[in-house]
C-alpha cells in the first residue's frame, strides 16, 4: 500500500492538505466536503469505509466553523426541518452503506445532481415556474431525508446538493450556503456514530484532516461572503456536475 512507504510526517502533511482543500470548498460553497475529501483519502490507500467514517467525523466540525462565520444568513426555521429529516436519513444511510451496488448509487446521484443544477438556474431559465415553487416544512423534511439517505450510503453529508437544492426553491445563494452548513452539522453526527461503532474511523488521518478542514472552512467562508452571488451560483453548478462525473468514473 502507498501509505506503508511514506514517513509519518509526510502523511500528516498530506492529511492536513486534504483537509484544507475540502474545508475550503465546504466554506466557499456550503458543501459538506465529503465529495472532495473521500476520494482523496481513498487515494492515499485508506479503506473506503474508513474514508467514509473520517469524512462524517470531520463534517460537523468544519461545517460549524463555516456556519458560525455565516450565521447571519442562516434560514433558521427551514434549517430545523432540514436538519431533523437529514438526521434520520443519514442514520439509515449509514446502516445501508456498502449494501447497495455502487453503480446504482452513482446513477441516482448523477440524476439528482443534474436536476438540482437545472433548478439552480431555474429563475433564469423559467422564471414563471421558479416563482411557483414553495418549500414547505413537510417538503423540506422529506427532501432532506432522501438527500441525506443517499449521501450517507456513500459516506457523505448531502452537503454537495443542499445549497443548489435550496437555491432551486428560491433561497438566496448566500443564505442557501449558510443554511446548508448549519444543517450538515447535525446530519452527520448520527451517521458518524454508526461508522465509529463499527471501528471504521482511523484516528491519525481523522485528527489531522480535521485540523486542515477547520482552517480551510474558515478561509472558504471568508471568501464566500465577499463573492458575488452569480459567481457562487456558477461555481457551485460546475462543482456539482464535476462531482457527479467523478462519482460515475469511480463507480465504473
Amino acid at each position: 500500500m502507498l501509505i506503508e512507504y511514506m514517513p509519518q510526517i509526510t502523511l500528516i502533511i498530506i492529511y492536513i492538505c486534504i483537509g484544507l482543500f475540502a474545508g475550503f470548498m465546504s466554506g466557499m460553497f456550503g458543501i459538506g466536503g465529503g465529495a472532495v475529501r473521500i476520494p482523496l483519502l481513498n487515494l492515499v490507500d485508506l479503506p473506503l469505509l474508513s474514508a467514509f467514517g473520517i469524512n462524517l467525523f470531520i463534517v460537523p466540525f468544519s461545517s460549524l466553523v463555516g456556519a458560525v462565520s455565516q450565521r447571519e444568513n442562516i434560514e433558521k426555521e427551514i434549517a430545523i426541518y432540514l436538519g431533523v429529516g437529514g438526521v434520520f436519513g443519514a442514520i439509515i444511510g449509514a446502516f445501508l452503506a456498502g449494501l447497495i451496488p455502487t453503480l446504482i448509487l452513482a446513477g441516482i446521484f448523477v440524476a439528482l445532481s443534474l436536476v438540482i443544477v437545472f433548478g439552480l438556474f431555474l429563475d433564469r431559465i423559467a422564471p414563471a415556474l421558479a416563482h411557483k415553487i414553495n418549500l414547505t416544512h413537510k417538503s423540506a423534511f422529506a427532501s432532506s431525508f432522501f438527500l441525506s439517505l443517499m449521501a450517507a450510503i456513500r459516506g457523505g453529508s448531502a452537503g454537495s446538493l443542499f445549497p443548489a437544492f435550496l437555491k432551486a426553491t428560491g433561497c438566496d445563494i448566500h443564505r442557501a450556503i449558510a443554511t446548508s452548513l448549519c444543517v450538515t452539522i447535525f446530519t452527520c453526527i448520527g451517521a458518524a456514530t454508526i461508522f465509529w461503532s463499527r471501528g471504521d474511523i482511523i484516528w491519525l488521518p481523522a485528527i489531522f484532516a480535521l485540523i486542515g478542514s477547520m482552517v480551510g472552512a474558515r478561509l472558504g467562508s471568508a471568501v464566500s461572503l465577499k463573492t458575488k452571488s452569480v459567481w457562487l451560483e456558477i461555481g457551485l453548478g460546475i462543482l456539482v456536475v464535476a462531482l457527479a462525473l467523478i462519482t460515475v468514473y469511480k463507480a465504473l
